[in-house]
């Protein structure tokens, strides 16, 4: 998540300007506000996220230390696949995140009925991503969203149009989670080779290898 700080900047006791700074960590403007209370040049301090929601200082102080046991640095891997033949899609999905110096990973898959295509199939491995950020605590965090297809990418970031009416319900699907988990997605797209885990984990899903992991990664 970054920030931006706005404060009164206190030139002496009969001049004082409004002022606002650019995106940041929290942390880095969390320093500057210490400092300008420091040495009183600085009042009023409020800090907005890019979700608008807005923060006092101690308040982000509470959210920053409250992060050092969350989950933080995301990134999610997500691929489907779709059988013609018996209708199953399996969604495979990887998140890589880091919780304090730890580097952990999150390797799952599903197999689903009821879908029709496997655009479908795209759609529904990241609402299952979602689902795992959300049983991992993820809050208020920047997530990138890495993934081969370019019509679950385009058409989420609105870049492209969407006219099917199935495919435009996933994206609410999506949408909602996503201001429930106050996150904002970073798009990447990533060419198939790599994506390989999830597609990997997507093609087990239908061959009937339920498979769930959540480790640490030894660096």
């Amino acid at each position: 998540m970054k920030v931006k700080l706005l404060f009164t900047y206190t030139l002496s006791s009969n001049l004082e300007v409004p002022m606002e700074t650019g995106w940041g960590l929290p942390e880095d403007l969390l320093a500057i506000a210490e400092d300008l209370q420091h040495k009183n040049r600085g009042k009023n301090f409020e800090f907005i996220d890019e979700l608008g929601v807005t923060w006092s200082k101690k308040e982000l102080i509470k959210l920053q230390k409250k992060w050092e046991a969350e989950p933080t640095d995301i990134t999610v891997y997500f691929d489907g696949t779709f059988q013609r033949d018996s209708l199953l899609a399996g969604l495979g999905v990887v998140i890589y995140y880091k919780k304090g110096p730890e580097q952990w990973r999150v390797r799952a898959n599903q197999v689903v009925e009821q879908l029709t295509n496997n655009n479908e199939a795209e759609f529904a491995a990241l609402k299952f991503g979602m689902q795992l950020l959300e049983d991992l605590g993820v809050k208020y965090q920047r997530c990138r969203i890495r993934g081969d297809s370019l019509v679950v990418l385009n058409q989420l970031s609105g870049e492209w149009p969407c006219y099917e009416d199935e495919l435009h319900r996933w994206i609410e699907r999506i949408e909602k989670k996503r201001k429930e988990l106050s996150v904002q997605f970073q798009f990447e797209p990533i060419h198939r080779n790599k994506n390989r885990e999830a597609d990997q984990l997507a093609k087990q899903a239908v061959e009937g290898k339920n498979i769930y992991s959540h480790s640490r990664i030894d660096t």
